[in-house]
This record gives structure tokens, C-alpha cells and sequence, in this order.
């Protein structure tokens, strides 16, 4: 049993909960995931951690109510628990001190991307933010990327808050400054990592890209998270999440992508139909 300590809504559907998990707190590194189950019934759903409080012996996992699990999740109060969580899980970022990083989250992908910010930050990098969201109710984290970046660019498609555009755009416009970037760490959906690894290439700037939302059973047993990178079948969950995303075979994953969102769909409104 893990015990929920708070429950905070930071956007449209987007909810930040604090979890009781100090053995996971006291072992996480940037990069890393847990699974969770809410009850014995209940399917299990890999989430990234977003920060951590080792004194406290918390962790924070920001969540998007978009399936039947994750409307449950952030329909649970402080005080309530989650039955099984497991982690942390996947190999952590390889951080190191480089010169200038460019961190580049699309929508909810801005959680799991905050802590790699932060661990770069720490190892004496220039970090510049670009974040981007289709309008400026679901951008994430903004605050805590403004504190930690030595730059923030935001990003939205309607151009409700910060310039109007994709996170691309801004990419462009930073190396068309002649800004010596050294790497670009690249989350959010698989369309967005997709054209930002299409960018870089062309400038041969080496880009990580994650893919934990592939992950199901979060032990490689499943082979559901399996991936063509370079002329290689990686598993996300075990060999990942993260990739080098000039390798990551994009056009494969975009079309099993859409595999289960019509069993999806019909689960979510059985459970939105039942309750009350």
C-alpha cells in the first residue's frame, strides 16, 4: 500500500499527487518510472516521477486523465491509498556536463522532463526550456522549469500564452542563432519526438527521446513496449525509456500506437457511464 499525501490540480484533466513511497524516493534517479496498480482488479500503468522528496520520503507523479485507470487515479483524496507500486524502474538519464541542453517538453511529457532539467542543471549545464502544449491551460510545470532554466521558450498552437507554434519552430529558431547545442532531451508524443529527432538529425545534434508511455507490465515479459531502434528490438521498459532518437523507428510505433484506443475508449465510458 502506498498512501496518497496530496492531490493537486495544476491544469485542465493534469493532477500532481504526492505520494508515501520512501524506499522509491531514496532510490530514483532522473529517468526512472514506478507501476502502479489500484486494486487487485485494476491494470497496471507505468508512470514517471516527476520529483522527489527524500526527507519526506514522497514522490510526485503528474497524471492526465485520459483512460478508465488514470480517471480513477486522480479521483482518489489524500489520505486514500494505492494498492500496489512498484520502482523505481528503467534505466536512469545519462547525465553529464556538456555546455548547452536543450529540454523539450510537449504536454504531460513536461513531468518526466523535469528531473532530468533539474539533474543537468545540477551537473553545471546551460539549460533552455522550450515547452509547448496546444493551448496554455495544459502546459505544464512552468514555474519550476523558469526557476532551474537559464532560458524558457513556451510554446502553444492557438498562441494563448508565450509564441504561437510548435515546440519545433523554437528549436529552429535556436539553431538558426548559431547557439552550439550540445544535446536536446526531447518528451511528450510520439508525433512531436518524431519531427524533433527529424530536426536535429539534419544538424547532427544528439537527441534522447523517451518513450514510457509505451510501457505496460514494466519488466520486459510482455514484449507490448518493444521498439526498432537502429537495426535492433529493444524493449522501453527495460532497455529504456530512453533511446537515441535518430535510431527510433517512429513510423512503426505511431501505427501500433493506435492499436488499443478503441478498447480504451470503450472502457473509459463503461466506467464515466457507471459512475455516479
Amino acid at each position: 500500500m502506498a498512501q496518497i499525501k496530496a492531490v493537486t490540480r495544476l491544469s485542465k484533466n493534469v493532477y500532481r499527487l504526492t505520494v508515501a513511497a520512501p524506499e522509491i524516493a531514496a532510490k530514483h534517479q532522473p529517468g526512472q518510472f514506478i507501476i502502479l496498480r489500484l486494486d487487485k482488479n485494476g491494470e497496471r500503468i507505468p508512470l514517471t516521477i516527476a520529483d522527489k522528496d527524500t526527507a519526506a520520503g514522497t514522490i510526485d507523479l503528474i497524471v492526465q486523465a485520459v483512460g478508465k485507470t488514470t480517471h480513477q487515479l486522480v479521483s482518489l483524496k489524500a489520505g486514500e491509498d494505492i494498492l500496489d507500486l512498484a520502482g523505481p524502474l528503467g534505466l536512469p538519464t545519462r547525465i553529464e556536463k556538456l555546455g548547452t541542453v536543450v529540454m523539450l517538453g510537449g504536454g504531460v511529457g513536461t513531468a518526466p522532463l523535469y528531473p532530468i532539467a533539474k539533474g543537468f542543471q545540477q551537473a553545471g549545464n546551460k539549460i533552455i526550456t522550450i515547452l509547448g502544449a496546444r493551448n496554455k491551460d495544459l502546459l505544464v510545470l512552468p514555474e519550476e522549469f523558469a526557476a532551474l532554466s537559464d532560458e524558457l521558450l513556451l510554446m502553444t498552437d492557438d498562441g494563448s500564452l508565450g509564441e504561437k507554434g510548435l515546440v519545433t519552430h523554437a528549436l529552429q529558431k535556436l539553431i538558426d542563432q548559431k547557439i552550439e547545442i550540445k544535446k536536446v532531451v526531447a518528451i511528450g508524443p510520439l508525433i512531436m519526438m518524431k519531427f524533433v529527432a527529424e530536426l536535429t538529425r539534419k544538424y547532427k545534434i544528439p537527441t534522447v527521446v523517451s518513450l514510457n508511455s509505451l510501457m505496460i507490465d514494466g519488466t520486459g515479459m510482455c514484449g507490448g513496449c518493444r521498439v526498432r531502434v537502429g537495426a535492433e528490438t529493444k524493449f522501453t521498459c527495460v532497455h529504456g525509456p530512453e533511446f537515441d532518437g535518430h535510431l527510433v523507428d517512429f513510423d512503426a510505433l505511431l501505427k501500433r500506437a493506435n492499436t488499443y484506443k478503441t478498447a480504451e475508449k470503450d472502457s473509459l465510458n463503461k466506467y464515466l457511464e457507471a459512475s455516479p
